[in-house]
């Protein structure tokens, strides 16, 4: 995954927004204009922010979108205090030690949320690397110092923080900026007669005073607009002029914050007792698939293009992690590397099965005019006029966009925004963030950026290491080049323990630093080459121990460098947005009361089947046991529900669950072994045979029929044929 994102990117993540490249140096962003009235105008709206108790670690946010209330599946207002009661009632995830008093970003998946998450990555799995067959790879969670530092990880990995001289306070400073101008923007909507939708965050219950309506100058609300719509593309020192520029405080203690300082988001600790071997917990699980590239490629007997993919944990030490699954310092990643010869226009051979999928998507343009519009774009046109870059990585974007569709995400809530030059790393071509529209705002769950052949030139260079392709030309070619032989007896005891740095360094080297090594060689019988972290940084090298001659040879392969297209998956947050996107409410029937219900598609749901018996009669339990084992038997989950409960509440208890069908055992059973089957969510029924009943759970479960394809084959239940009341007696 791309090192450090202001977290896609998924990052996505990751997550899972991730951020964005930190190996990427930030050019400065100049700041929008001000206005005359601009310093008064912060000012007097200061008050207006003083009823935030804290500032809010809410994800970018699409202007326009900002202060619109988010919806359910159906349309209706989203009541994000009421769908995390219910997931928490229901254990989808729970906060971790909680008993003890929690640690923030941390969870624990309960027994639903456990089964959604195997589901979302089984789906994945078959999606991506069975469909596509990659070759996957399960890589370590250590990771030693060494590695991280050659991926820029250890210099580069990191948030922008600043800290409250009052009271201590560590606020991310994008976030920071962020929350306060949404809030003098709420103000100046609700002082212009607006209705302003107000979020109820469960974890934010102390204070609730209204902001201060204060009407902002035009220009001012335009400048604020602009700076959200560019909140990912500013560094530090930005951020800095920005809090600044609009004296941007602390709602809670009136201050301005510090200066903001660079914070490295890795966990560190050492391997083995002596502390003498630093590593870090992993930020992705990119750098372990890149260093077996030679072995997968000899595993694919030295077949080009392929791809590797890894599903595994990550960590990141999140500055302030208060927005739920969307920002936590444990996540579940799945990343995809496309190994690709660079040469050709890096086309892909199934590009014409996607290039008519409809992607709606977010160019840097339209950001860096301060603008948000979106538009719909076929994937072939995309990439044929140059929007996307190549066809490897539309080729993605279409397949990240099916699999998100497959899974059950909304979508027309589900854009793909082109990272900004200043979010992308020096060596990157192209990036994309699949963003999805939550409660929390556009939240980036997939980052799919062409990542050039960086990672896999820094790890050669500093080890040495033929991280290479070597094909068979159709025609032999002539090559004239300077060549370095390496005298390995003299060399070895010369530089001893950093030879093998030494010799990458001189590997690595460039035709033109040769030449001029082997002109040094021949007038001073010595050669000096920077080596970076030898001694001072150079290393003097005797021509008994090495010899660089100019020399013609035939070559009959080609050796390349592959790039890399990489899509990064932020599981965790998938799973929240599918959950946003699939959550809405019925009313009870005979009451005012409101019952959640999570249409999950069947294969993604975390238990396919309820059975419920229609009363606690001994008779029914063979048909009870005999039903949930031939369901286990074919791979189908199910649940008994035997409680005292109306079969009514069973049921609803079961729609929050997200369980799509539902099997009634009645007295009609027990006579012709017959039985209802309920769609959760029309709740209308049908009746038949064990059998075909089973062979409907079946087919709904693997998406070959649908609930309306059952409907025309199997007779509606009316009601049952067998007095109740008389098989009771």
């Amino acid at each position: 995954m791309t090192p450090p994102r202001r977290l896609t990117g998924p990052c996505l993540a990751f997550l899972t927004r991730q951020r964005p490249s930190a190996t990427a140096p930030r050019a400065f962003h100049s700041l929008p204009s001000s206005t005359s009235t601009s310093t008064n105008a912060c000012r007097r709206h200061l008050s207006s922010t003083r009823h935030l108790s804290r500032i809010q670690v809410n994800r970018r946010k699409d202007v326009k979108q900002a202060n619109m209330s988010a919806t359910t599946l159906k349309g209706q207002p989203l009541d994000k205090a009421v769908l995390d009661a219910m997931l928490r009632r229901r254990m989808f995830y729970t906060p971790s030690f909680e008993i003890y008093g929690g640690v923030g970003g941390l969870y624990d998946f309960g027994p639903p949320g456990c089964s959604l998450l195997t589901n979302i990555t089984d789906i994945w799995r078959k999606h991506f690397i069975l469909e596509e067959d990659m070759l996957e790879v399960d890589c370590t969670v250590l990771t030693p110092h060494e590695v991280l530092k050659t991926s820029g990880h250890v210099d580069k990995f990191a948030d922008w923080m600043c800290k409250d001289p009052k009271n201590g306070e560590i606020l991310r400073a994008d976030h920071f900026v962020e929350a306060v101008l949404e809030a003098r923007l709420k103000g100046d909507k609700e002082a212009r007669g607006l209705k302003v939708e107000e979020k109820d965050d469960p974890k934010k219950k102390k204070k609730k005073a209204k902001s201060e309506a204060i009407k902002l100058d035009d220009a001012l609300v335009k400048e604020y607009e602009e700076v959200l719509a560019r909140i990912d593309n500013y560094g530090g020192p930005e951020l800095g002029e920005l809090i600044k520029k609009y004296d941007l405080r602390n709602p809670e203690t009136g201050e301005l914050p510090s200066d903001p300082v660079s914070f490295n988001l890795m966990f560190q600790t050492t391997i083995g007792p002596s502390s003498n071997s630093p590593g870090y917990l992993r930020p992705e699980t990119a750098q372990g698939q890149f260093l077996n590239f030679a072995k997968l490629l000899e595993f694919n007997q030295g077949g080009m293009p392929f791809a590797s993919a890894s599903i595994g944990k990550s960590y990141r030490n999140e500055i302030s992690p208060r927005a739920g699954l969307l920002r936590v310092r444990e996540f579940l990643m799945a990343e995809i590397e496309h190994f690709v010869d660079p040469q050709g226009g890096k086309k892909h051979h199934r590009f014409p099965d996607v290039a008519d999928v409809e992607l709606v998507f977010l160019d840097r343009e339209t950001q860096l005019a301060g603008k948000t519009e979106t538009r719909k774009v076929a994937v072939g046109e995309a990439v044929k006029s140059g929007l996307v870059d190549n066809e490897t990585l539309g080729y993605f974007l279409a397949r990240i966009h099916l699999f998100l569709a497959k899974i059950g995400v909304d979508q027309s809530k589900l854009r793909f925004r082109q990272h900004m030059q200043n979010e992308m790393a020096h060596y990157a071509v192209d990036c994309w963030d699949a963003e999805l529209l939550t409660s929390s705002g556009w939240i980036e769950c997939v980052g799919c950026a062409d990542r050039s052949a960086y990672d896999l030139n820094v790890h050669a260079k500093k080890t040495g290491a033929a991280l290479v392709v070597r094909s068979r030309l159709d025609e032999p070619i002539t090559i004239e080049e300077w060549e370095v032989d390496v005298e390995k007896k003299k060399f070895g005891p010369l530089f001893k323990k950093d030879a093998k740095t030494v010799e990458a360094a001189l590997m690595a080297s460039s035709q033109e630093d040769r030449e001029k090594l082997a002109k040094e060689l021949k007038d001073n019988g010595k050669a000096t080459i920077t080596v970076e972290g030898y001694g001072d940084g150079k290393a003097e090298i005797p021509s008994d121990a090495i010899r660089i001659e100019f020399r013609k040879r035939v070559e009959h392969t080609r050796e390349f460098t592959p790039n890399v297209i990489e899509p990064s998956f932020g599981i965790g947050r998938i799973l929240y947005a599918l959950i946003e996107h699939n959550f809405w409410t019925r009313g009870s029937e005979g009451t005012d009361e409101a019952r959640g219900v999570l249409s999950f598609p069947p294969p993604v749901a975390p238990t396919k089947v309820l059975i419920v018996p229609l009363s606690s009669n001994q008779s029914f339990k063979p048909h009870l046991k005999k039903l949930s084992q031939r369901l286990r038997s074919i791979g189908i989950s199910s649940r008994v529900d035997d409680s005292s409960a109306s079969i009514g509440k069973r049921y609803s208890r079961n729609d929050e669950l997200g369980t799509p069908l539902g099997i009634t055992i009645d007295f009609q059973t027990l006579q012709d072994n017959t039985f209802t089957l309920r769609d959760r969510d029309s709740t209308s029924q049908v009746r038949a045979e064990e059998d075909k009943i089973v062979e409907a759970i079946k087919s709904l479960v693997d998406s070959s029929k649908t609930w309306a394809d059952i409907q025309k084959e199997l007779p509606a239940f009316e009601g049952q044929e067998v007095d109740v009341a008389v098989r009771e007696k």
